[in-house]
């Protein structure tokens, strides 16, 4: 919970939240208690698309939370949005992930790297909540390796068609804009342009939504490009420079997922703790046998201390400084906890918490993910010793 800020301080550093953040928080907790959490396993077993959710999200400006008033979004903090994204993964870690999508990938590389004609034309809409957007990157073959991608986009006079296809997108045949990753070069990162193309465009499509593990709700698919025509005023950044622009965004896109894990971890969390006060065996509460008090303090433990790396990540963004190393121990920590206390919370629960009755079976399924997308936990073990490398090299 928040609250945790609310108490320590330490020498230069505080934890505190402004009653802006607070009101902003509860709010956002009261909205999703109300209108995500109670649908969050029906959406799992249908597979609907929590369209109404994220509308009602994008009127409380969460589909564009960091992004300028000018541009059309809530113009928060960091901190305040990664506190809220928590709040809405706790109630469907399937919501959150699109909401970290959005605000993570897409527009932040539209608000950094567009024009001001692209802004007004395709960031204004994403941020006031009006569209969804999706970031493709990863092929079959590429996945950690980025600069292996092989979809081609070739120049036709004043326009670029785009020949490939692109797997594992958030939101693919859902969103409406899409920030794609192309090579117009040779091989290697160098040769990759970015470009924005809108749903809708000839020779766009999607494949069915995979069949995943957990996130239901959340659509992945692949998305094909058969000669897809889109005109240059659509390339987003130079040419050639097209992973700058897509790596430049990952940082945000790594501290929204820590805290999509952290929601997972704390609802789980929770729902252990109350089962744990209320299901007896030999003659008392569960939460008096030594085993089972340990699981939820090591629970407590874990959550507590991924969250502010995770929250410092967010501060650091907002100060204008590097976070790429604390945003990749961030996600690191934040995902192992999620799939550590998930597990736990389902041993806490025994024989119920392997039944799809109880929502910590749903809350293990979604928490795996998190140690994959953005990012495996091994590619961040490799930016965080790279990073500690660079720091002792001087």
């Amino acid at each position: 919970m928040t609250d945790v800020l609310d108490s320590a301080h330490a020498t230069g550093v505080s934890f505190d939240l402004t009653d802006e953040q607070r009101m902003i928080v509860q709010h956002v907790r009261d909205y999703c208690r109300a209108e995500i959490a109670p649908l969050a396993a029906q959406h799992d077993r249908t597979g609907e698309f929590p369209r109404a959710q994220l509308r009602g999200l994008g009127e409380l400006g969460l589909l564009g939370a960091t992004i300028p008033e000018q541009w059309g979004g809530a113009g928060l903090d960091s901190v305040t949005y990664a506190l809220c994204l928590e709040e809405i993964a706790a109630a469907d870690a399937s919501v959150a992930v699109i909401v970290s999508v959005q605000n993570g990938l897409p527009e932040q590389m539209l608000l950094r790297y567009g024009t001001d004609e692209q802004k007004a034309r395709f960031l204004r809409p994403l941020a006031s909540g009006q569209r969804i957007g999706a970031f493709c990157l990863t092929e079959s073959h590429a996945g950690s390796d980025a600069a292996s991608l092989r979809m081609r986009a070739e120049r036709d006079g004043d326009d670029w068609v785009l020949t490939g296809q692109k797997a594992w997108i958030t939101s693919g045949g859902q969103a409406d804009t899409y920030l794609v990753m192309a090579r117009t070069g040779g091989p290697g990162a160098r040769g990759v342009t970015c470009f924005v193309v809108e749903n809708g465009t000839p020779g766009l499509s999607f494949g069915k939504p995979e069949e995943k593990m957990g996130l239901h709700a959340a659509h992945t698919t692949t998305v094909g490009f058969d000669g897809v025509r889109v005109p240059d005023a659509q390339r987003v950044g130079a040419e050639g420079e097209g992973l700058v622009v897509a790596l430049s965004s990952l940082d945000a896109g790594r501290v929204g997922i820590a805290m999509q894990a952290l929601g997972i971890a704390r609802a789980a969390y929770e729902h252990a703790a109350r089962y744990a006060l209320e299901r007896e065996q030999f003659g008392r509460p569960i939460a008096e046998h030594q085993a089972v008090s340990f699981k939820i303090a090591n629970m407590a433990a874990r959550i507590e201390a991924a969250r502010l790396v995770a929250l410092k990540a967010a501060w650091l963004k907002d100060q204008g400084r590097r976070y790429s190393k604390e945003a990749s121990i961030a996600k690191l920590l934040a995902s192992d906890a999620a799939v550590e206390v998930t597990r736990d919370a389902i041993q806490v629960f025994g024989g119920n918490g392997y039944s799809r009755e109880y929502p910590v079976e749903r809350l293990y399924r979604d928490a795996k993910v998190t140690e994959i997308y953005e990012g495996t936990s091994e590619v961040q073990q490799m930016v965080i010793a790279r990073q500690v490398f660079g720091e002792f090299r001087g």
